[in-house]
């Protein structure tokens, strides 16, 4: 069919990093790559089940060895669907660049602190695959730390990136724009769904599964992580996770798209536009 058509040569442009052109279906490219983003760790889990399908010592029975294929290839399959919105965000940038300076889409700033949100994956990554392939004890502490610095910047920056350029609120927009009279506390102006408290539990919820790495900081819970269960519950709460976040990630896009005075050749992104040197 025309839409399984569609969404092949969409996955196959957007596989390589590629994005379409505004006209040309560009929201829904960063679309299909965010949510490849949220299926790293499942890619990852389906690189070792095939890995262990075909090694000689490999089991359909016995519990999945997660070092199988070595603590390179996993990580790398992980990082891929982050490298790819890098890439984007790269193309994005120079995209603007090229273009006449307009106000709705600034010098571009905001694709490259939105690359940067990405790249912030690639340390957690790292230190995480670090720590498996040490042996010392206080060398494996110190990946440790270095971990939970990173991944807590992955998960801060993530979130308020939702919160405020994917869904356009003001939760931490300055005060004056977070306390307006014009809409609910923390909001925004136009609100597709009209009961705000939804707003409230679905950015609470998205900080909420965005932090499920924290688990591992409970000894006990920490040992629920490590079971097949566990692995594919969180798993499970990160695609729902993302499934809400398209919903509200598409609501700007249509207020947008529908109001006067706002173009579709870019996504919303709130005060990061600006001129390249203030006016004296």
């Amino acid at each position: 069919s025309g839409g399984r058509r569609r969404f092949l040569a969409t996955l196959r442009r957007v596989s390589i990093g590629g994005l379409a052109e505004a006209q040309d279906g560009k929201f829904g490219d960063i679309l299909l790559a965010d949510v490849l983003t949220s299926y790293a760790k499942v890619f990852g889990d389906l690189f070792v089940t095939l890995c262990m399908f075909f090694s000689a010592e490999g089991s359909s029975t016995k519990r999945p060895d997660r070092n199988c294929g070595g603590t390179v290839i996993v990580p790398l399959i992980m990082g891929l669907p982050s490298l790819i919105r890098f890439r984007q965000c790269l193309i994005e940038y120079y995209r603007v660049r090229r273009a006449p300076y307009k106000e709705s889409t600034g010098w571009g700033g905001q694709h490259l602190a939105n690359a940067l949100k990405y790249s912030s994956a690639f340390p957690v990554l790292i230190t995480s695959a670090w720590q498996r392939s040490v042996d010392d004890p206080e060398s494996k502490a110190v990946l440790h730390k270095a971990w939970i610095v990173a991944v807590l910047i992955n998960s801060l920056y993530s979130f308020y990136w939702d919160v405020t350029k994917d869904w356009d609120m003001t939760l931490f927009a300055s005060k004056r724009d977070r306390e307006s009279p014009h809409h609910p506390f923390g909001l925004r102006d136009r609100l597709v769904f009209r009961v705000p408290n939804l707003y409230y539990f679905v950015i609470g919820m998205d900080l909420m599964l965005r932090c499920t790495w924290s688990i591992k900081l409970n000894s006990r819970l920490d040992k629920f992580s490590d079971l097949e269960g566990g692995i594919f519950l969180i798993e499970f709460l990160e695609v729902f996770r993302r499934w809400v976040w398209i919903f509200f990630r598409v609501e700007p896009e249509w207020i947008r798209n529908s109001s006067t005075g706002l173009g579709i050749d870019d996504i919303l992104l709130g005060d990061y536009q600006g001129k390249d040197d203030e006016e004296d």
